[in-house]
């Protein structure tokens, strides 16, 4: 082997440089072949093919042949440039994975992975790395419906095109089994009618965790009250279903991931489907959930159900309402919302000047109950609310302005003289 500079420059990686160095001294009789397999970790037999390839060939032998040239697996270019075009022209925000699967709809079928390399190369992507603080996930639960999660997300979902709406979403632990639905705001309402549909689908679950939104803890002024319930809360209660709120949102992790996931893909599954309404966003949803649960739901450590049925006493159109106590007047009269109600025969024992529970259910109607019984009742005219709503303090006579400085009577105590006592 000759040590003459070459006329072309060779690349060489590290290492083959380390094995040529090793097999220069073999080829000047300065080490054995014995000792150069040694060296380089290869059979003696490879050694002496080797030093026979640099005889002939020079120092390009160690270099691999297919070097420099393209991989015959490689995607066809043609492809790859009509792909990318897609891209541009489509589907310019998403993500590799999900812009995979738009464009395979497409008869544009990629892997991920060769569109992430693509995106990478073209710079029409950009890793994310994330250093958050060291965190340990909490191990799932044992079985379905031992703990469901529930979170509200305010996102422009229409990206401006429509209606502004929330997302409300439960999310098995266990499973990682979803119910979800857009509504127009976060309202306990919205958060009672998506735990109605759980329920009846699934049953009671053994526990709900949340975080500490005014909607599930009672709260004055921002101050938590450790001893009050929220109507949330009394809901649960009569259901027997604990109610955990969590200290940060790290701690429900899953439903938080859930909106990450949410917020990137369905806010593009929803503008392909050019929803303008919250109706038409939750008709997707009707496609968009069982896809998700069909695809990510895993099965639990063990296969028991830890939701309990519906008992004859849960009367989910009752419990999911928003509850208020008020005093029936002498007259069986109930004020409730600046409005009278007549209450009506039959007329049970203690309801004059009792307390009835009245129901604004979900569906918009009124229900009042007085010790498990339901009342009948009759909105009261305009004239009996004049008479008993008090005059508005902007309807009263304003006081004539006093003139002057204000002079206390003349039989005022102030004006009787001090007298010492005797």
């Amino acid at each position: 082997m000759t040590t003459d500079v070459q006329p072309d420059r060779i690349g060489m990686s590290q290492r083959e440089r380390d094995v040529l160095r090793v097999m220069q001294g073999v080829i000047d009789g300065a080490r054995t072949q014995a000792e150069a397999a040694r060296l380089v970790k290869r059979s003696v037999r490879q050694v002496r093919r080797l030093q026979r390839r640099l005889e002939a060939e020079g120092d390009g032998a160690l270099v691999h042949g297919l070097r420099g040239r393209p991989s015959n697996r490689r995607t066809d270019p043609v492809l790859r440039d009509r792909v990318l075009r897609a891209y541009r022209r489509s589907y310019p925000d998403f993500g590799p994975t999900l812009a995979s699967e738009k464009l395979g709809a497409d008869g544009l079928a990629v892997e991920a992975e060769t569109l992430r390399r693509w995106l990478l190369a073209e710079g029409l992507w950009e890793r994310k790395r994330h250093r958050d603080p060291h965190r340990t996930r909490r191990p799932r639960r044992g079985c379905f419906g031992e703990l469901v999660q529930m979170d509200a997300s305010v996102h422009d979902w229409l990206g401006g095109r429509g209606e502004a709406m929330v997302l409300i979403a439960m999310i098995d632990d266990a499973t990682g089994r979803i119910a979800a639905k857009f509504y127009a705001a976060g309202t306990v309402e919205a958060h009672l009618g998506l735990l109605g549909e759980w329920l009846r689908a699934y049953g009671r679950p053994a526990a709900v965790y949340t975080d500490r939104h005014s909607i599930f803890e009672p709260q004055d002024k921002g101050k938590a009250l450790p001893d009050g319930v929220t109507q949330f809360g009394r809901a649960l209660a009569e259901l027997d279903v604990e109610l955990i709120r969590a200290h940060s949102p790290q701690a429900k992790g899953r439903v938080e991931r859930l909106f990450g996931t949410a917020q990137d893909r369905w806010v593009k599954e929803l503008r392909l489907a050019k929803v303008r309404t919250i109706d038409q966003a939750n008709a997707v949803l009707g496609r968009l959930v069982p896809e998700h649960n069909r695809r990510f739901t895993r099965a639990a450590e063990r296969p028991t159900d830890a939701h309990r049925r519906l008992g004859p006493g849960h009367r989910l159109e009752a419990v999911l309402s928003v509850q208020a106590e008020r005093v029936v007047s002498n007259d069986y009269v109930v004020r409730f919302g600046s409005r009278f109600y007549q209450l009506l025969k039959p007329v049970y024992a203690g309801e004059r000047g009792g307390r009835v529970v009245v129901e604004r259910r979900l569906d918009g109607t009124l229900w009042m109950r007085f010790r498990g019984h339901y009342l009948n009742y009759r909105e009261v005219g305009a004239g009996v609310e004049a008479e008993r709503e008090p005059t508005p303090a902007a309807a009263r006579p304003a006081a004539a302005p006093q003139s002057g400085p204000r002079r206390p009577a003349r039989n005022h105590p102030w004006r009787t003289p001090f007298k010492r006592p005797t």
